[in-house]
């Protein structure tokens, strides 16, 4: 018989770099869950992708076991990382801050297929362009 899911919990955690601090600790720490157990098998699975934002769905059980699942990396962060800027524009329309190629929207596009609602090339695409849009990145 399978456990009963009480919670689930969504955080953005960089990765390798997860401790007990906030926001992790207070997220896990209302439901009962192990913080340390949870840093240290999300460390060892992400130590691959040192310093970037891993999203992470924890799902908590009725006996205050937990799984959880990474998602790939924000479009934004990637965007941002792909364009070497720090932040995104606080006037997209009218300030342009950095520039991104078709490739690198495509392999964007691409890594994040599995977390889009599409399983067409082309609109993940687009969808991509248009957060770069937004935030206020071109695309040559």
């Amino acid at each position: 018989m399978a456990k009963k899911i009480t919670t689930k919990i969504k955080l953005q955690v960089t990765g390798g770099q997860a401790n007990p601090a906030p926001p992790i600790g207070p997220a896990l720490g209302q439901h009962g869950l192990n913080i340390m157990d949870f840093c240290k098998q999300f460390n060892e699975k992400t130590k691959d992708r040192q310093g970037i934002v891993v999203p992470v769905v924890i799902s908590v059980y009725e006996d205050k076991s937990f799984s959880f699942i990474m998602k790939a990396t924000p479009v934004a962060n990637q965007l941002k990382r792909a364009a070497g800027i720090a932040k995104a524009s606080g006037e997209p329309n009218k300030l342009k801050i950095g520039k991104v190629t078709r490739a690198d929207v495509e392999r964007i596009a691409k890594e994040k297929m599995v977390d889009f609602n599409t399983n067409k090339l082309q609109s993940a695409m687009k969808m991509v362009e248009g957060t770069a849009r937004s935030m206020g990145i071109e695309i040559a």
